[in-house]
């Protein structure tokens, strides 16, 4: 039974605790556009939320093609939201394929509302439909919404004179504006945002903004099928302050510029375009105000390279990529580990191998991570779990490159970086800064001078007088920096670079447990993205009951002191991840635990449900 069912018929009628909400239609229908405006104007009303964006990776599909399906979910309630949702309750669907590909998700009961004018015979021949599926039945499970949407969206902008094309681009504000009157949803912010945006181009501004009054105005005064009427998610109860509405990208961002702030350092951003990784290139581009260097190199090497360089001359360098680019920036990581320079690399991780799903989310680097670079290169990992915890990740990865001198690898993905929650603004004074030290003084310099606690090697800028220093690829002597071809010295360099690593874990907080108890039948173990699913799972197990508890690791390498005796206090582990299992390996080898994985390498994020069933499943057994 949907959402919209289940509390329709209870008292205070037609309110409901939360919802899913998903559009979808050909990439070039607006359905990411429609569903961003939606989010702002649920944001506004003060609901918690989540989305997820769904697009393709082609850049215009052929109209009707399955494989150019374009989506965007958002769930959104009265309570705590951590996951753009499981099953769908409400499903816009734009055409035949929107229709066919994301039918399976819509709830039994749920309110399909699908544009008639849409399925011709050739979109529905395209689409893989033998009949029409509005016709003959198909649909009978569902509380079907047909609406003549093109003719409606036509007729409206009649006025403003567009040519057919031009016409036929506004049904996804005339879309929006019925939904927006389903859910009671104020149209002013959006009203705002399209006279902005064309405002060298007022004719289309008005001939969107009289499409969505008037699907919100079909919606008021059309005779619709019983049980479809507006719909009241009341206000989520949630602590006072700034709000805004913000992605995982925006959020590291405005991250990775706090942690220059807070080490008193500027920032060099040096990046080439990758999906999903290059709307960080994007955002920090905007943000020169803070010191913020930004460049566009000709390749992903040149990126990693000048980035070093910028870290060399006393800037903090950062780089970022995806996957694929990550493997060509591995040698020059490996050159920033040899020159112990500090220096950020982001992975917004995608599915793979080789170009995959560019568009898909994945958890599948963290091997890469890892072990991915040669000669013992062992590196800090840390791990951001929510679009908004990107931005405490982004200080901390700051705080770590330059308090231990050395690259570390942030980990996001594309599920992270694309989908957007309410973040309550911090207040940047109550984050402890870090300032950098530079050496100044000549007497006994070598670039090879370490602190005795952290085993970070001194940073001096060059030109500072009596500074003068070369650094390199080529192995350094422990005493002196000079280049050291002696094998005991090797030995000794790469002992000292493995443990100033593995002392990271001196100065970094003890694990956590995110919900539930520190020992018990189950621990639930993530990382990254999975942390919304296995925490709704968790807790509804707990009201069940069950004796389960979630464990969530921010810091993969080192692992938190305290890690492997947290773990033992459990009978059972389970770590779910969008991969083969790859934490799983690292945890039973580290420490000899038996861990279950549960993994999912289908483009999309878990499910509540896929998580709660594995819960249960392995407590029954």
């Amino acid at each position: 039974m949907s959402a919209v069912e289940e509390m329709s018929g209870q008292e205070g009628a037609n309110q409901i605790a939360d919802v899913v909400v998903r559009f979808a239609g050909d990439s070039g229908d607006g359905m990411q556009l429609t569903g961003s405006n939606f989010t702002e104007a649920t944001a506004l009303y003060g609901n918690d939320l989540a989305t997820f964006p769904d697009f393709p990776a082609e850049i215009r599909a052929p109209a009707g093609a399955t494989f150019g399906v374009s989506a965007f979910q958002i769930y959104f309630g009265s309570d705590e939201v951590s996951t753009a949702g499981d099953q769908v309750d409400v499903l816009i669907a734009m055409n035949p394929a929107a229709l066919i590909t994301n039918l399976k998700d819509l709830v039994p009961g749920g309110l399909v509302v699908v544009d008639v004018d849409a399925f011709t015979d050739k979109n529905m021949t395209r689409a893989g439909y033998k009949a029409n599926p509005i016709e003959d039945g198909s649909l009978d499970a569902y509380r079907v919404l047909p609406i003549e949407i093109t003719k409606q969206v036509l007729e409206s902008v009649k006025p403003f004179g567009l040519s057919h094309k031009f016409a036929v681009r506004c049904k996804n504000m005339w879309t929006l504006g019925l939904v927006m009157w389903l859910f009671d949803r104020d149209r002013t912010v959006t009203i705002e945002n399209l006279e902005k945006k064309f405002a060298n181009k007022p004719d289309i501004a008005q001939a969107n903004i009289a499409a969505l009054n008037s699907g919100h105005a079909y919606g008021e005064t059309a005779e619709l099928p019983t049980g479809v009427e507006v719909y009241s998610v009341p206000k989520a109860e949630v602590p006072p302050g700034l709000y805004r509405n913000t992605t995982g990208t925006d959020a590291l961002a405005y991250g990775l510029i706090a942690g220059g702030q807070l080490a008193n350092l500027p920032i060099t951003f040096a990046s080439y375009p990758i999906t999903p990784a290059s709307s960080l290139l994007h955002t920090l581009s905007q943000q020169k105000q803070f010191n913020v260097v930004t460049f566009q190199a000709e390749d992903e090497i040149a990126a990693v390279c000048a980035a070093i360089g910028a870290s060399f001359a006393g800037s903090l360098g950062i780089t970022s990529s995806s996957g694929p680019g990550i493997s060509l920036k591995g040698e020059a990581i490996s050159l920033a580990s040899a020159t112990e320079l500090p220096l950020v690399i982001v992975n917004t991780q995608r599915g793979g191998p080789s170009t995959g799903l560019p568009t898909k989310t994945e958890q599948s680097d963290l091997n890469q991570a890892m072990f991915g670079r040669h000669g013992d290169t062992m590196l800090p990992v840390i791990s951001s779990s929510t679009s908004v915890d990107c931005f405490d990740v982004a200080i901390e990865a700051c705080r770590l490159a330059v308090q231990f001198m050395t690259p570390v690898i942030l980990l996001s993905d594309g599920y992270l970086a694309n989908a957007s929650e309410p973040w309550l603004v911090p207040d940047i004074n109550d984050y402890e800064p870090f300032p950098v030290t530079f050496e100044d003084n000549a007497e006994g310099f070598t670039p090879a001078n370490r602190d005795p606690e952290t085993l970070a090697r001194v940073w001096a800028k060059p030109g500072t007088p009596g500074l003068e220093h070369r650094i390199g690829g080529i192995e350094k002597s422990f005493e002196t920096g000079d280049i050291s071809y002696e094998p005991e010295n090797h030995q000794k360099m790469t002992d000292v670079r493995k443990a100033k690593i593995d002392g990271i874990a001196r100065y970094i907080p003890e694990q956590e447990v995110a919900m539930g108890e520190a020992k018990g039948k189950l621990a639930v173990v993530g990382w990254g993205s999975t942390y919304g699913a296995i925490h709704q799972a968790v807790k509804r197990c707990r009201r069940e009951n069950l004796d389960v508890s979630h464990i969530h690791i921010r810091y993969l390498n080192p692992f938190p002191a305290n890690l492997g005796d947290l773990l033992a206090g459990y009978d059972q582990v389970l770590i779910p991840e969008m991969n083969t299992g790859q934490l799983v390996n690292i945890i039973r080898s580290k420490y000899l635990i038996d861990a279950k994985p549960l993994n999912k390498v289908s483009g999309q994020p878990f499910k509540i449900s896929e998580v709660e069933f594995a819960i249960k499943s392995l407590l029954e057994a």
